[in-house]
Parts: structure tokens; sequence; C-alpha cells
């Protein structure tokens, strides 16, 4: 089964995959290059504006409570389409807004809506098998990242033609395309957990077992040091180093070379290393990352000190997130959609509160990132090496 021949229905959901994971980047990463733009335009600072990015992330963890549960009982196809609706609401009221507030509140129901793009992992669950999940959820992550990467080039493009809407109107022609393609393509056939409705049950079920718990939580911490570099970098780059848009876009460009260049090692060791063995090389470059980063600063703050550690530290999360993801989905296939929303959750969580606590460390952001950086894939190599003990023993 893991190596069933690709059909026409397989290449249409690989493609809906990728265009969900193409649009959710514009919440989180296109929008970068317009953070000078939207503090002018609400009478703000920078800073409020990053903290605007955290906190969407932690909105988007409260949606996701709810939509994984509720597909594995009314089916992915509603509540994918449903989201995706409630989305598009959202980034029409941000583009409508006036005031910051207003801004604030319809960024949390674009927040809310976005929660069905954690339906990504539930689908991959449930239209592939065995290696193909993982090696679908390799590219995924792989893609995530030159999307990435190429976003805040798209975002100065869009802000200098379109201004800072722009990405708010992209964002709205293509959740329209993937309401339209998931009308097409997907079955509203609810899981095997269809009977399954009390949505606390269902988490406690999920959450009591601990290797489930410890490999989502290894990806959550991966993608905190991640997503926490991504909400400063404007700061960074933009602020302190002085640098236009679209230079700033172009150094972005060489960051997504760390996701290439982790998907392809990724690609690789899932074929010859056990999951194991693949987190810990990934968090071990998330270490070594932050140890650079702490050296570096006895020099003088410049794009190669602060780039050349976040492109380490991009290689070992893309290692690590998918495989880490996908012994966490293999444990509840019966309830991918509560799982994948139990995942999700966790990692959003993270990666806003980390993020925004970086960001009140105003006084040196890289020294923070650095001890960040190190920290968490500490813990995270504790929970590999307890979980792994675990996974093994479960599988015996």
């Amino acid at each position: 089964m893991d190596h069933s021949p690709t059909t026409p229905k397989n290449t249409s959901a690989v493609i809906l995959l990728l265009t969900m994971t193409l649009l959710g980047v514009f919440p989180l990463d296109v929008i970068l290059p317009s953070f000078p733009a939207l503090a002018e335009r609400f009478n703000t600072s920078s800073a409020d504006i990053a903290l605007s990015v955290s906190l969407f992330a932690i909105g988007l963890s409260f949606s996701l409570m709810v939509i994984g549960p509720l597909s594995d009982s009314l089916g992915r196809k509603k509540l994918l389409m449903a989201g995706m609706a409630v989305a598009i609401a959202g980034a029409l009221g941000c583009m409508a807004a006036t005031e910051y507030a207003w801004f604030l509140l319809f960024r949390v129901v674009q927040a809310v809506g976005c929660g069905c793009f954690a339906l990504s992992q539930a689908l991959v669950q449930d239209l592939f098998v065995g290696r193909q999940q993982e090696r679908l959820r390799i590219a995924l992550v792989t893609a995530s990242g030159i999307f990435i990467s190429l976003s805040p080039l798209l975002g100065t493009w869009l802000q200098a033609h379109l201004g800072w809407q722009g990405s708010f109107e992209v964002f709205v022609v293509l959740g329209l395309l993937v309401l339209f393609k998931a009308w097409l393509l997907l079955e509203n056939t609810p899981g095997t957990a269809a009977g399954q409705r009390h949505i606390f049950a269902a988490y406690r079920r999920v959450f009591a077992d601990l290797s489930f718990l410890g490999y989502w939580l290894i990806s959550a911490l991966a993608f905190a040091c991640h997503f926490s570099f991504i909400v400063i970098s404007p700061l960074i780059f933009m602020e302190q180093l002085q640098l236009s848009p679209y230079q700033y876009a172009l150094t972005l460009l060489l960051y997504g070379a760390a996701y290439v260049l982790g998907g392809i090692g990724a690609g690789v060791m899932n074929r010859y290393l056990q999951a194991s063995t693949q987190i810990v090389t990934g968090l071990g470059l998330i270490a070594l990352s932050g140890l650079l980063m702490l050296l570096l600063q006895q020099f003088e703050l410049s794009v190669a000190t602060v780039l050349v550690p976040m492109i380490v530290c991009t290689a070992g999360t893309t290692i690590t997130r998918p495989v880490a993801t996908s012994r966490a989905m293999g444990i509840f296939p019966h309830n991918a959609g509560t799982s994948a929303s139990a995942g999700n959750m966790l990692i959003f969580i993270a990666g806003g509160l980390i993020s925004g606590f970086i960001n009140l460390s105003a006084s040196n952001l890289v020294m923070a990132l650095g001890l960040c950086f190190l920290g968490l894939s500490a813990i995270a190599l504790g929970l590999n090496s307890l979980v792994n003990r675990r996974y093994q023993g479960a599988c015996v």
C-alpha cells in the first residue's frame, strides 16, 4: 500500500493541500513587509502589529479546539468550507477596519476561520496510507517553508501595488478557490468516530495518551522556534538594521533555502533512519543554532549574524516536525480530526505565547531568540527520549 500508484484524485488532493498550505502563509507571513504601513494606518507601533500576529496565532489555537472533533462527526468537507467562509469574512473585515481595535477583532475572526487549515493533517490521514503520509507531510512542510521564504517578496510587491490591503485581497481570492476545490473533490462522509460528538470527551481520550502528547509537544516546540523568528524578523531587519521592505524580502529568500535543504534531508532520513534518530538530529540542529546565535553576539549585529543561525534552526525544524507529527497522528488514526486539532492547538499556543514573550525582550531580541532555541530544544530532546520508549513499547 505504501507504493500505490498516483491517481487523479490523489493528485487533486495534493493540489488542494498545497493551496491550503499557500493560503496559510498570508495571515502570518505575506503581511510582514506591511508592518510599517499598518502601524501608520492605525497610529500604533510596529511592535504592536507584531503582537497582533501572536494574538492571531493564539486565536487560531482556540478555533482548533472545535474544528477537528466536529470534523470527525460532521465530515471534513462541511467544516473546511464553513471555516473558509469565516476566514474570508474576517479578511474582508480587516480591509474595511478604520481603527486598530476593529482590525484586531477581525484578525481574530480570520484566525477562527483559519482553524480549518488544521484539517490538512486529517485529510492526509484520510486520503493517503503508510509512508505516503510521511512523504506528503515532508513535502508540505518543505512547500510551507518555500512559501514562507517567498511570501515577504510577494508581500513587498503587494504593498507597493495594492497597499497593506493587498495580502487580504489575495487571501480572499485563494480562499474562494479552496472553497470551490473542496466542494468538487471532497465527500462529506464523517469519520469512523461519527458517534463521538462530545468535544471534551474526544480531547480527554487523545490527551490521555502520553506518547501522543509528547510527539505533538516536540513538533510544537520546534515550530515555536521558527515562528518566533518570523514574527520578530521585521523588527530586527527593518527597524534595527534599517533594511527596506525589498531588502528584507530578499534576505528571507536565503532563509527559504534552509527549508529546501531540510526537506531534502528529511526525505533521505525518512528512508534510512528511525523516527527517533531523525527527531534527535533535527533538535540537535536547533540547539546548535541557539548556540551560534549567542556566540555571534560578540560581533556587531548584521544580517549574517542573525540569518546563519536561523538557517541552521530552520533546517532542524523541517527535519523534526514531519516525523513527530506522523508519529502523533498514527496513534489515533480513526480520530484524525481530533488528533490534528489537538496537535495544531498546541503548536499555535506555543508559537503565539513564546513569540509574544520574545517580542517583549526589546532590549536584545537576538539573545532572547538564542536562549529560546537552546531551552526549547533541550526540553524537546528530553520529551523525545521519554516518548520514544513508550512508542516502541506500544508497537511491540
